[in-house]
This record gives structure tokens, sequence and C-alpha cells, in this order.
């Protein structure tokens, strides 16, 4: 690891490097953008910004300090104890850990869609765990950082651009899930749609945990070709409106028509 000053910026692979790790973080951070998005959709639109802003920024803080534990974080993947004739890391537990956390808080949401909720008293809850709201991005940010630091390793020799890969990922993640939230609470039916692609990641990081590497290019498939289908249903249903408030307004015309003569 070559000591942090900018001789990098002169090298032509150091740029094809920084833009491949850039692109890497980005879709990475996919997982991350939609759980950020539906945690704070019981917040109020204030809240649910600021938490998104204290939330992102601790979230870059800690992945800048983990990138400067390079040794540290190399050192997750080495076996730490043994189980059922299979070794197992730190980074396993963590990816473990962090699929069961997915999955439960994906399944309790789920849950919550499907039985109903009393909006008030919901709000009021979320607005009083607050702070637990970030906790959990910055909780959730670590599982998805692990493996990202470990292949941006891989990409990069110079810590700075790996500093800056991070620094510009946040920042797209932060406008991602805003607009993403944004859309969720205009399309209810899409919330349904992104806990079953946190479920699925849930599951994917479980099995990864495991030793069981499940394609993320699988997972994302799959899930590109769902939202295509919701958004064909969503252009759909705003079509229909539209027809249905034109035959309304031409119906309140020909009545108007009538009683004018």
């Amino acid at each position: 690891m070559s000591i942090p000053v900018f001789d990098w910026i002169g090298d032509p692979s150091a740029w094809v490097a920084l833009v491949t790790l850039i692109v890497l973080e980005i879709v990475l951070g996919i997982d991350n953008v939609i759980f950020i998005s539906l945690l704070v959709q019981r917040l109020g639109k204030q809240a649910a910004k600021r938490a998104r802003q204290i939330g992102l920024s601790l979230a870059l803080v800690f992945r800048i300090a983990l990138l400067f534990l390079l040794t540290w974080i190399i050192a997750l993947k080495e076996p730490v104890f043994s189980l059922f004739t299979r070794d197992f890391s730190w980074r396993d537990v963590v990816l473990f850990a962090g699929g069961v956390f997915l999955i439960v808080k994906a399944t309790q949401e789920l849950h919550s869609a499907v039985e109903g909720e009393n909006g008030p008293s919901k709000t009021a809850a979320a607005s009083g765990a607050f702070w637990s709201i970030i906790a959990q991005i910055i909780l959730i940010d670590m599982v998805f950082s692990v493996d990202s630091i470990i292949t941006a390793i891989g990409l990069a020799d110079d810590i700075e651009i790996m500093v800056i890969a991070v620094l510009i990922a946040i920042v797209v993640m932060y406008l991602a899930s805003g607009w993403i939230s944004d859309f969720i609470t205009r399309h209810p039916t899409t919330k349904v749609l992104a806990l079953a692609f946190l479920l699925l990641i849930g599951v994917a990081l479980v099995a990864d945990g495991l030793g069981f590497k499940i394609p993320r290019g699988y997972i994302y498939f799959s899930m590109a070709f769902a939202g295509l289908v919701e958004g064909v249903n969503i252009a759909m249903r705003k079509n229909a409106r539209k027809a249905k408030t034109a035959v309304a307004a031409a119906r309140t015309s020909g009545k108007k028509r009538k009683k004018a003569k």
C-alpha cells in the first residue's frame, strides 16, 4: 500500500481503477439504498431527510475509518473457528448476522404491510426511535461495507482512490435514497417489491456466511425484471386514471351543454 500522496493523478491506470471502484461501490450500495429508503418511511419528510443525512454521514466516517484499518479488514477473512468441518471467519459471521437482520427486518415490514397498521401511532413510535433508525442505517452499512472494502483492496493500491470512491458512492446513495423513498411513498405497491429484494439479499448474505456463494447478478437481474413489470403496472394504472378523469370531464361537459340548451 503506497503512502497517501497524490502521485497517482498522472497514472491512467489509477483513474481506471478509480472509475471502476466508484461504479462498483454504487452497485454494491443498491441494497443499502433500498434498506435506508424503507427504514425512514415512517418518519416525517423532514425527519426522514435528517435521518438520511446523519446516518449516511456517520456511515461515511466509519467506512473511511475501516479503509485505514486495512490490515484488520483483511484479517477478517482468516478462520477463527470451525463448525461441521468448515472454517468460519469474522467476515462470515458478520455477513451471516447481517443477513439474518435483513431477513427479520424485511419479514416484519412485510407483515406490517399485509396486516395493516395504525398510521398515527406508528409515526409517533418512529419519531421516538429516530436515533435507533440511524443506528440501524450505520449497522447495515457496516455489513455491506466489509465485502466492498475487501473488493476495493484488490482493485486499487492507493488509499486516497478508495476514499474518493467511497465518498462519491455515499453522495450518490444519499441522493438516490431520497428519490427512492419519495417514489415508494407515491407508489405504495413498490414497497412490497423492495422488501422482497431485501429478503433476497438477506438470504444471499446468510448463504455467503455459510460458504454458499449466490452470484448477486442473478438477484439484481430478477429484481430488475420484477421492477420493469411493476413499472408497466404503474404506467397502466396512471393511464387508466387519466382515461377515467377524461370520461368524467366529458360527461360533466355534456351535462352542462344540455342544461345550457
